[in-house]
């Protein structure tokens, strides 16, 4: 059994991912953003993408109710956005150019990539839900490096 969750968590962050915002529509009409670094393909046929939500996300009545949302690859130059709608109680998209996908949800116009989805599932797993989607479209936008997170920080691809 693991003694030290801060090693733990310490330990997880050697593993460099990308950093997403996963946006939704709420129920009022309401786009909202949250930054996710959780995100993995599943499968290509069907094409389904998971992320993961924290169980005490202030974000997580809205994502258990939707039957949608938009995982946005973000840029380097997308680090302010990222930082933002990472704080509880900051998820609008005021002032984030944006366009409805398919699938009703809003999509970042300059991110590197946007995966319009349908819920597929939700998983139980320890203290977050797994959220799997369908894709059922997606757009490439700008050629920017990506933002990359590591341990505990952003940080640059080198050639």
């Amino acid at each position: 059994m693991i003694q030290d969750d801060r090693a733990f968590r310490n330990a997880l962050g050697e593993f460099a991912t990308g950093v997403t915002a996963v946006t939704v529509m709420t129920e009022k009409g309401e786009p909202l953003g949250i930054t996710v670094n959780s995100f993995s393909s599943v499968s290509l046929d069907p094409p389904l993408v998971l992320w993961c939500l924290d169980k005490k996300s202030d974000t997580l009545d809205v994502f258990n109710a939707c039957s949608g949302f938009t995982i946005n690859v973000l840029s380097a130059q997308q680090q302010d956005l990222s930082n933002r709608l990472a704080q509880q109680g900051a998820h609008g998209l005021d002032n984030v150019a944006t366009t409805v996908g398919v699938n009703g949800c809003p999509s970042i116009d300059q991110a590197l990539v946007s995966f319009e989805c349908k819920i597929e599932s939700r998983h139980d797993a320890g203290d977050h839900i797994i959220m799997v989607g369908r894709v059922e479209a997606f757009q490439c936008g700008d050629t920017e490096p990506p933002l990359i997170y590591h341990r505990g920080g952003y940080c640059a691809l080198s050639d």
